[in-house]
């Protein structure tokens, strides 16, 4: 029991590092985790840890924190994916929060983009050599670099949504592998660690975990109607389904609904929490934390503003991330029974291919934003549709 104890408790400092040193997005935050738990300690092989994004890739929420979150319910069951949940998101929520503060308080966050401008070109880096990790993992074939590649400029040149490319690739590969019926791959991989035995009690936490979550939004719309705080559970608890691909294919979305249609904010102060998320660690979704506390803060109704806007942040973290956690538990206990199915193994290598071409679309949109920020870099990749917001600030 003290073993176990003692390893519960280096997991948890794992996370809390990485939560608090994760920069780069979700390419640089899935890198750190690979070096980290396949690498360094072990805990997945080069094949587990693959076929853990993929099947992250395939949830609504940000990926990184979810494989987070399945790499803890593979080391220590239901409290190990509590635990890497929640540190793997508090040390960026926090600094998030901090910065929220600092933004309404002095309006002037420019000394913030000073600070960590050093930070941008080590990103690029990371997110190139996490980039190359997964095309060795993941492009194995003339095949799977056609997906990476047709995925990459899906995105890049014709602004395809995500969920788009996850699901043409996850149906090719899936039809390919029935057509072609002789797979070489061994069909069940042996795992390095057990999976915890007690898989009906994660099930009923993921089904708490929800109702949790349905319960508490129709609260907030019961007791808190006529304020700010309903529009933003219902939007963000709309946006933890929907979002396939992390926060860079929700961005033009939630950029719609915030700025033009509830006009909680305006453009230019959804760069700047764009700017805030991109420069501190954390999942990159983050951003939404703060749409959130600007929201609450510029319409407080009867509470003190900062009151309000900790409030929103706090909300808009709570319906993102509860859900996000709960879709990983609800899957977790059947993954290494699917990875028996060869069709669905298919489905998820092209996925994988397919996720190669995202991140590299993502990396140069990383790339030209960094090192040509004034040159209009917001018509690249997914992000285009937030084009006539934004020129209006330039």
């Amino acid at each position: 029991m003290g073993l176990l104890r003692r390893k519960s408790q280096s997991d948890l400092g794992l996370w809390a590092r990485i939560g608090a040193t994760g920069f780069g997005g979700p390419a640089g935050q899935i890198s750190i985790m690979h070096r980290e738990v396949v690498q360094q300690r072990g805990w997945l092989d080069e094949d587990q840890f693959a076929h853990a994004l993929s099947f992250c890739m395939l949830l609504p929420g940000p990926e990184a924190h979810q494989l987070a979150t399945y790499i803890g319910w593979r080391r220590h069951g239901l409290r190990g994916a509590l635990t890497s949940s929640a540190f793997f998101v508090i040390p960026g929520a926090v600094l998030m929060l901090a910065l929220s503060w600092i933004y309404v308080l002095y309006g002037n966050v420019t000394w913030v983009s000073g600070l960590l401008s050093g930070l941008q070109a080590a990103v690029i880096a990371i997110v190139a050599q996490a980039l190359i990790r997964m095309g060795k993992r993941q492009l194995s074939s003339s095949v799977m670099f056609v997906i990476a590649g047709v995925s990459f400029i899906g995105l890049v040149f014709f602004a395809v949504p995500f969920p788009i490319i996850i699901i043409v690739a996850g149906v090719g590969g899936w039809l390919t592998t029935l057509i072609r019926r002789h797979d070489t791959e061994t069909a069940a991989t042996t795992t390095a660690y057990t999976r915890p035995a007690n898989s009906r009690k994660t099930l009923v936490a993921a089904f708490i975990g929800i109702s949790v979550w349905i319960v508490s939004v129709a609260a907030v719309c019961m007791f808190a109607g006529g304020t700010v705080f309903p529009d933003i559970g219902l939007l963000f608890s709309k946006t933890a389904i929907i979002t396939f691909g992390g926060a860079y294919a929700v961005l033009g979305y939630i950029a719609q609904q915030a700025v033009m249609s509830y006009g909680w904010l305006s453009a230019g102060q959804m760069t700047v929490g764009l700017g805030l998320a991109e420069t501190t660690p954390g999942p990159l979704i983050l951003v939404l934390e703060f749409v959130g506390f600007v929201a609450a803060y510029e319409h407080p109704g009867m509470l003190p503003p900062l009151l309000a806007g900790t409030l929103g942040a706090l909300l808009t973290l709570w319906v993102l991330f509860l859900p996000s956690t709960c879709f990983v538990l609800l899957g977790a206990p059947f993954l290494e029974r699917l990875r028996s199915n060869v069709p669905l193994r298919g489905a998820l290598k092209a996925i994988g291919a397919s996720v190669v071409g995202v991140v590299a679309s993502l990396g140069l949109w990383l790339s030209i934003n960094t090192l040509c920020a004034n040159v209009g870099v917001w018509t690249w990749g997914p992000l285009h549709v937030m084009q006539p917001h934004l020129d209006s600030i330039r």
